[in-house]
């Protein structure tokens, strides 16, 4: 009964076009109806716990962080040395969109905002050079859904708060599923690629290669800062936030001198809109967290997955399919805030590692946005290719595979994300 109640009230009210947060409070509200009453009292009081976390405060500066890049050159600059060293290559504007996608992710932990910069920036060139457009559309969209799942990853950071996991485990737990999805587009791109007849860019000469290395060298070495410097306990994933953004301004602003004084009102008003945003869904799940908890939903949950629950491997198999069913219909953020509240404790009681769990979860829903009919990312690449939704469905399909191979491929092996977890703790 609970259990339907729950639905229902959640479903009902995104079914009638109410904002996801608000659909999280309803459900909240018909889940404490159900148990006797409305306390208004423990309702306010949850809401302001849910958005009172210190680990927030990496959100808006991340966001910040990838306003700064994009506006101050360093997104331009690591596509212009992955031009230089691969654009010559059979192919190779793909091997630089993949190049590209997981850079722009150690930085900007945005799958939208790295699609957008990499479409605006990529597909022209790509159709002029005879690239087949809603296959190179395909794979930026692939490509950029690394960026929840690579460190800084806002998403990674909802889930650790929402789920009351490690953010900084978190983090070095997405490194090496990172890295496999984007060595995953790779062997595909070469696949479907090798017959093509498109242009091949000039070779660059070694001087222009080294140019390019000198220019991008200091877009390049944010990543390698950010999780240097978490890795060797330098900095918090908070902390780290600070520095990307500090760093991302000075670099901007006095070394490549395309950040403008005037233009950092509008990039802190974007910033400051996203993380409202994001800040409220929080809040808003934590209140009907807690009412999940209360109204013994979990343990419902696990009576349902009972046959499963002595096998965790099979445990794991299932959840990620009913996630990829649910992500097909619901965008990225109400998946992992309706959710997570009700699969933690089943995968507690399970004896699953909530951090491996957390990153296949986040990779999961992260893949989810190249499914139709939601996918916003492909939305977003339809728009920067002028393209139909249709087409760019169809060219993402052979790299949607792929990546859906390599989550299945850690569901069977978990050793693969847990061994280089432990190295890099």
């Amino acid at each position: 009964m609970t259990i339907a109640i729950f639905l229902v009230s959640m479903l009902g009210a995104m079914a009638l076009g109410i904002p996801i947060a608000f659909a999280l409070l309803l459900c909240g509200i018909a889940l404490m109806l159900a148990q006797g009453g409305v306390d208004t009292t423990i309702f306010a009081q949850k809401l302001l716990e849910g958005a009172d976390s210190f680990p927030l405060l990496a959100i808006p500066f991340f966001m910040l962080a990838g306003e700064l890049m994009n506006a101050g050159g360093l997104s331009r600059r690591i596509v212009n040395f992955a031009l230089a060293w691969v654009g010559h290559l059979r192919g190779g504007l793909g091997f630089v969109a993949i190049f590209a996608a997981v850079v722009l992710a150690a930085i900007s932990g945005s799958a939208a905002a790295d699609a957008a910069a990499l479409g605006t920036m990529l597909i022209p060139m790509m159709r002029k050079a005879g690239y087949d457009v809603p296959r190179a559309a395909g794979l930026i969209a692939a490509g950029s859904v690394i960026a929840p799942v690579l460190p800084p990853s806002v998403a990674l950071i909802v889930f650790g708060v929402v789920a009351n996991v490690s953010i900084g485990k978190l983090f070095m737990a997405g490194i090496a599923p990172g890295l496999m999805m984007g060595a995953a587009l790779l062997l595909t791109w070469l696949l479907v690629s090798r017959r093509d007849n498109t242009q091949v860019l000039p070779r660059q000469p070694m001087r222009a290669r080294v140019r390019a290395g000198l220019d991008g060298l200091w877009a390049l070495l944010m990543p390698a800062g950010i999780i240097g410097g978490m890795r060797f306990g330098v900095f918090t994933p908070t902390e780290a936030a600070v520095a990307a953004s500090v760093y991302a301004f000075v670099v901007g602003m006095f070394v490549y001198r395309e950040l403008k004084w005037g233009d950092l009102r509008e990039l802190l008003v974007r910033s400051a809109k996203g993380t409202a945003v994001v800040v409220f869904l929080i809040a808003a799940a934590l209140v009907s967290a807690w009412m999940i908890t209360v109204s013994n939903v979990p343990d419902q949950v696990a009576g349902i997955l009972g046959p499963f629950m002595d096998s965790p491997r099979l445990l794991m198999f299932v959840i990620m399919l009913l996630v990829i069913v649910v992500g097909t219909a619901l965008d990225f953020a109400p998946t992992v805030m309706i959710l997570t509240p009700v699969l933690m404790p089943v995968i507690a009681q399970a004896g699953i590692d909530p951090v491996y769990f957390g990153v296949l979860f986040v990779m999961n829903n992260a893949i989810g946005l190249i499914t139709p009919p939601v996918g916003v990312v492909l939305n977003v690449l339809s728009g920067s290719a002028s393209i139909s939704m249709d087409a760019v469905t169809r060219g993402v399909f052979p790299f949607l595979v792929a990546e859906i191979a390599v989550l299945f491929l850690l569901v069977a092996f978990p050793q693969l994300v847990m061994v280089p977890l432990r190295w890099l703790t």
